[in-house]
């Protein structure tokens, strides 16, 4: 019971039993299996935070759009930086403030590559985002999936797939489902970090972001690590 405890409150409540099954048979051997981890946190009141959906769609006037060459095949197995996914959510910080963080995220290995915050959703946060990439796109071979946003549907993006030799790709008019897994990720920073705690500056929303992203990449217990139940 220590154990789980200490699990649960190291990572703030956002393990749930699955997840801590994993973290203890995982890093520490401990070979415990999942009725007997639910039924102890049952027990202790232990419950990991809930994720709640809200997507929404803002049109705009696009200058260029895509098909949807992904077309939501997030069923297959890709290698790093074979298919990237991105998008721009808010943040709200300080007394009504709003930040917008841009990411890529690459679907082969599941890690975000790239990350920019900003005060401003523009041009330049994607620029400042995708710039960041530039030396690790294959030409010709590197999918770049994104919703309509007037960002992604700019001259500046277009010239930026066209000289980099990216395959662009496009979400359906307000099918979020599109990019799913991106979709996906914000849910989960905003559960197991941004919805825990309160930020008077823009200072410390970005320095967490980037913890987190860190934490996301390099640490977080996921289902694919396998519950390594033993028989």
């Amino acid at each position: 019971m220590e154990q789980i405890q200490e699990v649960y409150d190291n990572y703030n409540g956002i393990y749930g039993y699955r997840r801590i099954i994993i973290y203890l048979n995982y890093y520490k051997d401990a070979k415990v299996n999942h009725k007997c981890v639910y039924r102890l946190m049952k027990l202790m009141g232990l419950q990991a935070v809930i994720r709640r959906k809200g997507y929404q769609y803002k049109p705009s006037k696009p200058q260029h759009v895509a098909d949807n060459a992904l077309d939501r095949q997030f069923d297959k197995d890709y290698e790093p930086r074979q298919v990237l996914l991105t998008d721009i959510p808010e943040f709200k910080y300080g007394e009504n403030c709003k930040a917008y963080l841009s990411a890529i995220l690459d679907y082969g290995d599941n890690k975000i590559i790239a990350h920019k915050l900003s005060k401003r959703n523009n041009n330049q946060l994607v620029e400042d985002t995708v710039v960041q990439i530039e030396d690790e796109i294959i030409s010709g071979e590197t999918l770049f999936h994104s919703d309509r946003g007037f960002q992604y549907t700019s001259y500046f993006f277009k010239k930026f797939v066209d000289e980099h030799g990216l395959i662009q790709s496009m979400s359906s008019v307000g099918k979020c489902i599109d990019n799913g897994p991106m979709e996906n990720f914000w849910g989960i920073i905003k559960v197991e970090m941004y919805r825990l705690n309160t930020y008077d500056s823009f200072e410390a929303l970005e320095a967490d972001i980037a913890r987190y992203i860190d934490f996301y990449n390099n640490e977080r217990v996921t289902l694919a690590m396998g519950l390594k139940i033993p028989v």
